[in-house]
């Protein structure tokens, strides 16, 4: 039980977070398929620990199927580890189709504008754990991006690590950053208008949470720890991974800035260029328009309702992709699928393009000529493109599926190449 295993399945841009943390921190792992975990890959060769990345859970429980999800309860009840975020949070909450290693439930949302939130929020912390590192103290600044909510129960050993207190500088409800409206501004809408963005309904819930499953233990974790460059919550996973390694605390740095533009072409096969080039060209049209911009370096923002999360997934795999020297599995791989991958890709572009463009249009119209507002035609080009939320559909599923598939084979070739 050395390495640690990333289950790869639906984990998007959140996969390629874990997986570059624990490159940078020189971290032994593998990335791992549902249906091994469904063949007994656990059994045979039980890691360290499991780490479910963010992304789509109900997606994630599909690749597994029930036989996966069987072996996931057994490894964990046997002595395993289980780490999950965000959708991997959820994956291990107890509900249809999840692993049940918590009693707990994803609460629902009374208010959708609640789910929409991102930043970073202080954490009050539980010091009395040993989960939770001496160095940071009594709270910490961790970022949460478009995070679920846990629903407490008292029915087993689910207890919080952390809860939540009140937002950073940084955090933002929908597309709209707190921290920049002037005082006041928010309880003035709150009063004229009865809708409070303030995140107070947040404040003592659950952030991170552990327990007991057999005598294995889940962490499941709402933020992502795993952020590039968020100092505090990189601190906690490095504390946490130290734990599950069995081994003594160690000093890490914090995780190095992505600057995802900036990401080197080493694979320049021409097609693979072209997408990522028609890649750069859509974030730039929506950009030009007002309605993609860069929240940070690695990680898009949207104005409220544009699929900038999907767009931002797919341009972060393809940049993987590109920055690699290419082995035989990967090449060989590109080749089956290039010729479906490249007439999906062009039958994107152009459809993102229009999209884009048509809800620029429906923003002016809205405020000129509201009778002439078309909210269901925008609603059914977005979902032929992209799939109903909040799972990956559409063009953008063969997409991202084709993606991560080839970025799989890539790394799955260089950890049996280390191995030997």
């Amino acid at each position: 039980m050395s390495s640690i295993y990333i289950l790869w399945d639906d984990a998007h841009i959140w996969g390629l977070l874990i997986k570059r943390a624990l490159e940078s921190w020189n971290v032994d792992h593998e990335l791992v398929r549902g249906h091994q975990i469904a063949q007994g890959l656990l059994s045979g060769k039980p890691p360290a620990a499991l780490i479910v990345p963010g992304g789509w859970a109900k997606g994630k429980a599909m690749k597994l199927g029930g036989p996966g999800i069987l072996e996931i309860q057994k490894y964990v009840s046997e002595g395993g580890n289980y780490l999950g975020f965000c959708g991997g949070a959820g994956l291990g909450l107890s509900k249809t189709g999840g692993l049940g290693l918590s009693c707990w439930q994803r609460k629902g949302f009374e208010n959708r504008l609640h789910h929409f939130l991102s930043g970073h929020i202080n954490v009050q912390l539980d010091q009395s754990s040993p989960l939770v590192p001496d160095a940071l103290g009594e709270n910490a600044l961790i970022p949460v991006w478009w995070p679920g909510q846990f629903s407490p129960n008292k029915c087993d050993s689910t207890a919080a690590l952390g809860r939540y207190r009140e937002p950073g500088n940084d955090f933002w409800v929908a597309d709209l950053c707190i921290s920049s409206l002037p005082e006041g501004t928010l309880n003035d809408w709150h009063n004229m208008y009865g809708i409070s963005l303030l995140p107070e309904f947040l404040h003592d819930r659950p952030a991170v949470v552990t327990g007991n499953k057999g005598k294995g233990r889940f962490i499941l974790s709402y933020p992502h720890l795993e952020t590039p460059a968020s100092a505090q919550a990189n601190i906690w996973l490095s504390h946490i991974l130290d734990r599950m390694l069995g081994q003594k605390t160690q000093e890490r740095p914090t995780l190095p800035a992505w600057e995802l533009t900036d990401t080197p072409l080493i694979w320049k096969d021409p097609d693979l260029v072209s997408v990522r080039n028609s890649l750069e060209k859509i974030i730039a049209t929506g950009q030009g328009h007002f309605l993609l911009f860069w929240r940070n370096p690695w990680l898009l923002g949207w104005r409220r309702g544009i699929p900038g999360a999907a767009l931002n997934s797919l341009y972060a795999l393809i940049c993987k992709v590109t920055s690699h020297t290419p082995n035989d599995a990967a090449i060989e791989k590109w080749n089956s699928c290039k010729a479906d991958f490249m007439k999906y890709m062009n039958l994107f572009e152009e459809g993102v393009t229009g999209y884009l463009l048509a809800e620029r249009f429906a923003m002016t119209m809205r405020s000129l000529e509201p009778e002439t507002f078309f909210p269901k035609a925008l609603r059914e080009q977005r979902n032929g493109l992209f799939g109903p939320p909040p799972g990956a559909g559409g063009i953008y599923a063969k997409l991202l599926y084709m993606l991560e598939d080839l970025v799989w084979e890539m790394c799955r070739k260089e950890q049996n190449a280390t191995e030997l």
